[in-house]
């Protein structure tokens, strides 16, 4: 059985004067540890479908399973993570990383030093007192993936995490959270509009139509460029060459 199963999904937005369909027949599968991308233009449905394996949408029609169980569901243990970091600030980085295990009624010695030891693997060691305002934006999102983290979900979804960072910083995550996610052997759906964020950290890239959204082609990553960390795998020929596929692809669909 596959970790993740997305199968024949439809979904339409009804309002009361029309009914627009975002997503049409969208079938795919993942293995446990594995990371896919979601690519494609504005408006193919990217985020949509982030929000049906979420359980925050449910799809029209068609079936999600997350390790047998539906999005939503206690057992599904889904970990999202967002383009802002949405910690609160009159909280310490410490109360706010624990938050996730507050609300299931999980915070206990064990996994509260659990979560501590995140936030040392993570590089945040010394912050624990310290409160967002007295962090950087990168260190605030490395926050962020430390709660999100601390529950322990079987599957993480992440909306553009990276998009609100400089360059710079946002090179630096994309290696932390690879490495991170890869550690602790996480299986893992991004949302971007970056081609070279998707190939860099991916397994496999989903390239989305749109108008309604629908699954146009998918790009298996080559093996070479899966051992590297996003940062180096960014250096090689191969990398160059698949970006240019899949911009020639992607250009057509929104020439289209």
């Amino acid at each position: 059985m596959h970790f993740l199963t997305v199968q024949n999904v439809n979904h339409t937005y009804f309002t009361a004067k029309q009914a627009t369909k975002a997503l049409e027949n969208i079938s795919f599968q993942m293995e446990e540890g594995e990371f896919v991308s979601l690519l494609g233009p504005s408006g193919c449905g990217k985020t949509t479908l982030l929000s049906i394996l979420a359980g925050l949408l449910q799809p029209t029609a068609g079936i999600v399973q997350i390790d047998g169980k539906l999005p939503g569901s206690r057992q599904s243990s889904i970990g999202y993570m967002l383009q802002q970091d949405y910690l609160f600030p009159w909280k310490t980085i410490e109360e706010n990383i624990m938050i996730g295990l507050k609300l299931e009624k999980r915070l206990n010695p064990e996994s509260r030093k659990h979560a501590l030891g995140l936030l040392q693997t993570i590089g945040l060691a010394g912050t624990e007192k310290q409160y967002p305002r007295q962090l950087s934006g990168g260190m605030r999102q490395r926050a962020a993936l430390v709660r999100t983290l601390a529950v322990d979900p079987k599957i993480l979804l992440l909306d553009e995490p990276f998009s609100a960072l400089d360059f710079q910083t946002k090179l630096k995550l994309e290696d932390l959270v690879f490495d991170t996610l890869k550690q602790f052997h996480k299986t893992a759906v991004l949302v971007t509009h970056d081609i070279g964020e998707a190939i860099a950290m991916s397994d496999r890239i989903l390239l989305l139509a749109s108008k309604p959204g629908r699954l146009y082609k998918i790009f298996d990553v080559p093996t070479e460029l899966r051992r590297l960390r996003p940062f180096e795998a960014r250096s090689q020929k191969i990398y160059s060459e698949l970006f240019n596929d899949i911009w020639k692809e992607l250009e057509s669909l929104e020439n289209s």
